[in-house]
């Protein structure tokens, strides 16, 4: 078919279903959504991608009331390129009048070092490791960083090189202008702040973060055993009404960015911080659902999940984990690839349910039964490794056996 596939949303939607298709890969990154006249907004598909969208599924996981409807727009959507060409531009013209008052001559070795892409946090510009590396940058300093900040229209600068194996996925970043390095976020409603040289903000997990605030949690009692800044916990306090959430985080930078979010979301009240290591929390029979929000395993907060499960009535696990799918010829998107990705999600799905059925039997007594309630696909990690959660019913068996069972098919 001629033209270019869209999603057409309205316009209060728009920007939770461009998050959505750009965590999946399926956004056409090229091309600028347009605003039709009556207001609703087109967002591009990729082609390959389009396959693998329905619209109804979409639609209910992230809550739209108005839904979304794929069309093909006949005519051409604006690029992208011009705009991306603009901005290049101003940075390069800058740098070149720094270069001259300096009197140092323009080259092609100059212009690679030029950051083509980076991270925009607000006023916070974080840059790649790779660019402005060579010698004649480097000696520039301050006056650097000066002009690039200009022609980004940015005022403070970061570079970020790695995640830090410090146990907490510190990112590593280095400020270049400005001293304050704490950033702001506003989620589906949810402020978020965090010091971007201390914590990562994850953008992939939009659409699981959609999904739990549609959750009904009323009555209930919350463990996320993995809080982080609070990516799942403040979803659970603001739009899922739980009751009580006891949030677990070991990182102390992120646990005061966690105290911070609590406090601007007005749900503070509701919440009972826990910094430690989860596995020594001295708590048991308290939950009706626990989050484990951990990749690529969550296996190890296993233990202290079953322990936390309320004795008499069970409760509801949130498994993360990334699972492994074999390759196929027609690669991870096609029709082979992806019934060979929902298999590897089923099979890794039912083998956790006996397990932790067996499990709970050990930590919390008594004989129990789980069930597989719906396996949600987040996104790819990797080449066939996929981001998966797990939502497992887990209850007390009054028959003595210990058993699993499977409720709806994985998506």
């Amino acid at each position: 078919m001629d033209g270019v596939p869209c999603l057409r949303v309205s316009p209060n939607d728009a920007q939770q279903f461009r998050r959505c298709l750009q965590s999946e890969g399926a956004l056409d990154l090229s091309l600028c959504l347009v605003k039709e006249a009556d207001g609703s907004v087109l967002l591009p598909i990729l082609p390959a991608c389009l396959s693998q969208l329905d619209p109804q599924s979409l639609s209910g996981t992230l809550t739209s009331d108005k839904g979304c409807q794929i069309l093909w727009i006949q005519s051409p959507l604006h690029s992208k390129k011009g705009r991306k060409n603009a901005s290049g531009n101003e940075l390069e013209r800058v740098l070149q009048e720094l270069l001259e008052r300096r009197g140092e001559t323009w080259r092609d070795e100059l212009r690679r070092e030029i950051p083509r892409s980076f991270q925009r946090h607000g006023d916070l510009v974080l840059l790649r490791e790779n660019c402005f590396t060579s010698t004649l940058w480097r000696n520039m300093g301050d006056e650097l960083w000066t002009a690039v900040a200009q022609g980004l229209g940015a005022k403070r600068l970061a570079k970020v090189s790695r995640i830090s194996r410090d146990g907490f996925r510190s990112p590593a970043v280095t400020m270049l202008l400005g001293e304050n390095s704490w950033v702001k976020h506003v989620d589906n409603g949810i402020r978020y702040e965090f010091d971007a040289t201390k914590c990562m903000f994850s953008a992939g997990n939009i659409t699981e973060k959609l999904r739990v605030a549609g959750f009904d949690c009323t009555g209930e009692t919350v463990v996320d055993l993995y809080a982080g800044i609070g990516y799942f916990t403040l979803p659970y306090l603001v739009h899922a009404k739980a009751s009580r959430v006891l949030a677990c985080e070991w990182n102390p930078h992120a646990v005061e960015a966690l105290q911070r979010n609590l406090e601007l979301n007005g749900v503070s009240d509701r919440c009972t911080v826990h910094q430690g290591d989860n596995r020594q929390l001295r708590l048991s029979d308290v939950a009706d659902r626990v989050n484990l929000g951990l990749i690529p395993s969550s296996e190890d907060g296993w233990p202290v999940a079953c322990r936390l499960l309320r004795r008499a009535t069970g409760g509801v696990l949130h498994i993360h984990h990334n699972v492994t799918s074999p390759g196929h010829d027609d690669g991870p998107r096609g029709a082979s690839g992806r019934e060979a990705a929902r298999r590897a999600w089923r099979a890794w799905a039912e083998d956790a349910a006996k397990r932790l059925a067996s499990l709970l039997g050990d930590v919390a007594g008594g004989a129990w039964r789980t069930s597989v309630r719906h396996v949600e696909h987040v996104k790819s990690y990797a080449p066939h490794v996929h981001h998966v959660v797990l939502d497992l019913d887990c209850r007390p068996s009054s028959s003595g056996h210990i058993w699993h069972s499977c409720i709806d098919k994985p998506p």
